[in-house]
This record gives structure tokens, sequence and C-alpha cells, in this order.
């Protein structure tokens, strides 16, 4: 099965940067802001050798997914994009296969302060609901990694959930995460 990514011609500009799919030749640039303390403080995966940290890159479903962010030719980040099928009843179900996403995003922290990660995930925003078609995105993060979530509310995202202590954290032990969507119907027309 194609991959969505698939079906859209790249690399994709935006005002200052550039969107591209990731390759296995990006490891070691991604390698070397995601392997920041700053940085592994909010990941989901944060691989603790170069080593592990090629084999969790190089898996063939984690390419897929990935989107490198550069500026000026530079890598400063990378973004994800999962495409799902939306729960449904059996007899609709059909009608939500990939239709919703998950997004996700890191970073450098070098780059950090400028708009690019807005400016990044916009775009990605842009591409979801506008080439792909999708209806749906969320996003989730702790509740302590503020600069995540008012990157989502900034974008317009709506918080939907607030939950209490059920997100466990590799060195802070259990926090309280948040989950924010935003339907395509809710997003502005790119100008």
């Amino acid at each position: 099965m194609r991959h969505p990514f698939d079906t859209l011609d790249w690399p994709i500009p935006t005002a200052r940067l550039l969107l591209r799919r990731a390759t296995p030749d990006d490891l070691d640039a991604t390698w070397t802001f995601r392997q920041l303390p700053e940085t592994q403080e909010w990941i989901g995966a944060a691989p603790a050798t170069y080593d592990d940290y090629r084999e969790h890159f190089l898996r063939e479903e984690r390419l897929a997914d990935l989107l490198i962010v550069e500026l000026d030719g530079r890598v400063i980040g990378d973004l994800t994009l999962r495409v799902q099928d939306a729960w449904a009843q059996k007899e609709v179900a059909d009608q939500a296969k990939s239709v919703q996403g998950e997004l996700g995003w890191t970073l450098d922290p070098a780059y950090g302060g400028k708009g690019y990660a807005t400016e990044a995930v916009r775009a990605l925003i842009d591409l979801a609901f506008g080439r792909l078609g999708l209806r749906r995105l969320c996003a989730d993060c702790f509740y302590d990694n503020e600069p995540s979530w008012r990157l989502m509310e900034r974008l317009g995202m709506r918080r939907e959930q607030h939950t209490v202590k059920d997100s466990l954290h590799r060195t802070r032990g259990w926090l309280d995460g948040l989950s924010y969507a935003l339907l395509a119907e809710e997003w502005p027309v790119p100008e």
C-alpha cells in the first residue's frame, strides 16, 4: 500500500523553509539535535546511543511518516504525520479509512523562538487538509511541555483532553497529558 506522502510532489517550500521526505542520509543531521538533553526531554523515544538511534531512525515505517525541515539547506527539524483510520461502526468503516492524522515535530533548539516550528507545522497542516484531504488532525504532549502545547494553540488546535497523571515520562514519573485536535473545516484556507 502506498503512503499518502507518495502522492505529493516534493519538496514543499514555505516562506523560509523547505519540507521534504526523510531519507537514510538524514540520520546524522537529525541525531545532532535529537540527542540534545533539551530535545530528549520531550520526544517519545530517546535512544541513548547513536547505534540505537540509527536502528530506530532507519525503520521503514518511521522513514515513511517523517519529513525533514530545512533552512537554507541545513536540517533544523523533522515532522511526522501518521495517517490513520477513524473509529467507525462496522457498516460505515470503509468511509473511515485513512481520514485522519497524528502530528509530531522536533526542532533543533538552536532555531527555537524564530517561528520556524509554527511555519513548518502550519505547512504540514495545509498539506494534510489540502492535498491529502484528511478530515481531522490530532497531537498529544505532556502538560509540562509548554512550548509544544503553545504551538498547538498558536495554530488554532483545540484542547480536547487534559488527563491527570496518565502519561509516564522517562525521568519525571507520571505527568498530566494534553490532547489537541483540529478539523479541516476549522482550518483557514491558505492565502
